[in-house]
């Protein structure tokens, strides 16, 4: 009779697992308790864990005896019932557990669990401050151990739920979770500067100045003290801006603080302080005022517009306008941009029109920096956020629009680990959920998008003519099979036609971009006598070449191993670096123009947080002449000086073997063609193939992306692909090749005859092994008109937890990969 008036809750665990659990809150807690908060709670017979309240009923388990929640962590939510709307519709959309969901959406400061470490604040003056007999104790321990876990913590103050007392004492700044210190987490102080109060009367001043007299570097620090006093007026004047106003070492400064004329005090500056930016204003010209007007008309129709803006066309201008009248009605606006690289440029645009209210979110952010994003969003502090996929879970008090810009990017679909999104996708579902409208740009839709504008659910708007009315660039193609047949090649990757323009752009003190979408030196090493090549241990691939490094590297799993020196099946000494990187590219370049400054964009090149920021904006401030690098450069950029743009080799783009390759090329193509001639005059873009003839290459010279879109639209109905029907891939992988073979093919007996799909497969994918697992995939086709996905998806999930219920098969990883990129 009891358990009729108790209160359960069903928490989120932050784990891989497909139900929610039930948990009993104690009298004392019930009033603490709202769905959104955290409470932590014992799972398994050890481990305790920050789990979310996901619902709150009356209602007792059944089947197993509800444990008792430790304690509430949090005073306020930190999400809203809506946010668990969009979490359960990712989750049953996209196949993956809710568990998946709190791993990959909330920063890993909210997920504290019992392995977490703790150490002491290296900052915390312990003489200061006054502890309670726990926190003493802890304390003292972290002062022989220097490191203790939750379970160690839990064992010295006798008590199992520790988490109340830790909150404590990271308020306190007594500890710092582990965490943190692996983000190299500290509080940001700045060292401010003061004059000591005795100086502020005139007569002490006067006086001041006459014993300073004769030392020229200490009068110097008083005088650049008070002239930034006076323009500053009340603002903190910090340390590091004296010394270089008044262009002194720090020894003098430290002889004033020891005499009594100054005071070094600190102050806690937040790590995300944006600089103060003057706003500018800009009128729109004739096409862009026409193009928002037609979004608005059609926003009263239909919720997504897209816009299809041809690049340079002055998209951002349209979004900037549109985002000034959301955030005047009070509302906050959501910028999904594909690639980190992306966001440091645009958001330097964007902060221009917008200043202090307009932050960045990405996953090169340190935890601290994502909890302090976090928790800003959620006051509605930050009106404009701009980022990457991750960004569409942020805690948004009132959105009202989403803008989702080169919305065709593969870069928007989450690969590893679940969950596998596609951040477009979802934020439509986002946009929908918040009653807000969306906006997605491109100058190359994907074809599913441009499918929904043909049948009417989305509408469209075009700009078609260039910002500044600039020419769109010429485009050739320079035949390398042909220039090296007749031996004009300058180097073994550029041909005669690409050398000459760079010579005439570098000539014309212009810019340059080269495009080979391949990292490191080459692909491959090979012998001349038997052909072998090394390959990783790990994977099914061959490994490929780093100069900078000299050594071979697994592109999947990291792998890394010397450059043999013979052939490893024959002993050959003959062996020859085939195909082109990124590195070599620059290489040769560095070679052929000695003079001419080159940097390299990739992942190797924008591995730290602000690498590629630094790469970009040397760019720009034209500190290089040439600049070498993968995708990452066709994602947006813009650049005023560069005149030219080359492609590499364009083979590798159209050959490769998926149903979207030419799509891909071509608008892969657009997008880097784009770059060139952006301000002031045409463009050129010289692309190197030895397929001069292709119909993507001739489509993309005639400037018809549409007959592209139209002629693949008709074989992918013919043949059964998006946009017609859905695709779910099934992914099964183990470390044997026999265990994950008959996996595969007693998974497709179980779904054969029961489910309203063409199912092909199982087949081995084109790098069948990685990270030492064999990789096999069944392909789903779902007709869109005719399945219930809903009840496929059910079925799908029902026939793996099948399969994982067999003995033989339980150690078989299996995921559903829905709309695989």
């Amino acid at each position: 009779m009891e358990d009729q008036f108790a209160t359960f809750i069903n928490v989120i665990l932050p784990l891989h697992i497909q139900q929610v659990y039930t948990y009993r809150v104690p009298k004392e807690w019930e009033t603490e308790i709202a769905i959104g908060k955290r409470v932590a709670i014992q799972f398994g017979s050890k481990k305790v864990y920050a789990a979310l309240i996901y619902q709150i009923h009356h209602k007792a388990p059944l089947n197993y005896e509800a444990k008792y929640i430790y304690s509430v962590i949090d005073d306020e939510p930190i999400l809203s019932e809506k946010h668990f709307l969009f979490w359960d519709w990712v989750s049953k959309y996209y196949m993956c557990s809710l568990g998946d969901l709190m791993q990959a959406a909330l920063p890993a400061a909210f997920k504290l669990e019992s392995e977490t470490s703790v150490v002491a604040n290296p900052s915390f003056d312990f003489h200061d401050a006054v502890l309670d007999d726990k926190e003493y104790l802890v304390y003292e321990a972290l002062e022989i151990r220097h490191e203790l876990s939750l379970a160690d913590i839990s064992e010295i103050i006798q008590l199992k739920n520790v988490f109340p007392l830790l909150k404590s004492m990271v308020k306190k700044g007594i500890i710092i979770l582990k965490e943190e210190l692996e983000e190299k987490y500290k509080e940001r102080k700045l060292t401010c500067i003061k004059l000591a109060e005795k100086f502020i009367d005139e007569t002490e001043l006067e006086k001041l100045f006459d014993s300073l007299s004769k030392n020229e570097k200490q009068l110097n620090l008083l005088m650049a003290f008070l002239h930034l006093k006076q323009s500053q007026k009340d603002a903190d004047i910090d340390k590091a801006t004296l010394l270089k106003i008044a262009n002194s070492t720090a020894a003098p400064l430290q002889t004033l603080i020891k005499k009594g004329v100054f005071v070094s005090y600190q102050i806690s500056v937040d790590r995300l302080q944006l600089a103060k930016t003057e706003v500018q204003t800009f009128e729109l010209n004739e096409a862009q005022e026409l193009a928002l007007n037609q979004i608005k008309t059609h926003w009263l129709q239909k919720d997504i517009v897209l816009l299809q803006g041809i690049t340079g066309s002055g998209k951002t201008h349209v979004y900037v306008r549109l985002i000034q009248e959301q955030l005047e009605l009070g509302k906050q606006v959501l910028f999904l941009l594909p690639e980190i690289a992306l966001t440091s440029q645009i958001i330097k645009r964007i902060r221009r029109f917008f200043g202090e209210a307009c932050v960045s979110y990405h996953s090169k952010y340190n935890d601290q920096e994502r909890v302090e994003i976090w928790q800003r969003v959620k006051e509605g502090k930050y009106k404009v956020v701009i980022g990457a996929r991750s960004s569409i879970f942020l805690p948004f008090k009132d959105l009202g629009l989403c803008i989702v810009d080169e919305e065709h990017e593969g870069s928007y679909k989450q690969q590893d680990p679940a969950p596998r999104y596609h951040a477009r996708d979802a934020a439509l579902m986002l946009a929908h959920i918040n009653g807000c409208k969306v906006l997605l740009g491109s100058a190359t839709p994907s074809m599913e998008v441009y499918y929904q504008t043909l049948i009417g659910k989305y509408a469209k708007v075009t700009l078609d003519a260039r910002f500044h009315e600039v020419e769109m660039p010429q485009i050739e193609t320079a035949n390398i099979s042909e220039e090296r047949r007749v031996k004009s090649m300058v180097s073994e990757d550029i041909g005669k036609q690409l050398f000459d323009a760079i010579t005439e752009a570098l000539n014309n003190n212009e810019q340059v971009i080269l495009f080979q979408n391949r990292r490191g030196f080459a692909p491959f090493l090979s012998c001349n006598t038997c052909e072998w090549t090394p390959r990783c241990k790990n994977c099914d691939i061959s490994l490929t070449y780093h100069k900078f490094i000299d050594s071979l590297k697994c592109h999947y799993c990291g792998y890394t191993q010397q450059q043999p020196s013979s052939c490893h099946a024959c002993g050959s000494k003959q062996l020859t670096l085939k195909g082109v990187g990124t590195e070599k590219v620059e290489d040769e370049l560095k070679n052929l123009f000695p003079l001419a400054r080159v940097a390299r964009l990739d992942l190797d090149a924008a591995k730290t947080k602000h690498g590629h920021e630094e790469i970009i904006k040397s760019f720009e401030e034209k500190q290089f002449e040439i600049l070498v690098g993968t995708q990452m450069l066709s994602k947006g950029l813009d650049f005023e000086h560069v005149s030219l743009v080359g492609v590499i080799n364009a083979d590798s783009l159209l050959g490769f073997p998926d149903f979207r390759a030419h799509e891909k090329a071509l608008q892969l193509l657009i997008q880097v063609s784009g770059r060139a001639g952006r301000k002031h005059k045409r463009g050129r873009v010289v692309i190197q193939t030895t397929m001069p003839n292709h119909f993507v290459l001739q489509v993309l010279q005639q400037n018809k992306y549409q007959a592209l879109l139209d002629r693949d639209l008709e074989e992918r109905q013919k043949f059964a692909y998006p946009p017609f029907y859905r695709l779910i891939k099934i992914v099964l992988k183990h470390r044997d090749y026999k265990t994950v073979d008959q996996a595969s093919l007693k998974l497709k007996y179980l779904l054969n005859g029961e489910i309203n799909a063409m199912i092909l497969g199982p087949e081995s994918p084109h790098v069948s092994r990685i990270r030492n697992f064999y990789i096999k995939e069944i392909l789903l086709k779902i007709n869109r008109t005719a399945a219930d996905l809903d009840g496929i998806k059910r079925l799908v999930r029902t026939k793996i937890n099948m399969l994982s219920e067999e003995k033989v098969f339980r150690s078989v990883v299996v995921y559903a990969d829905v709309d695989p990129g």
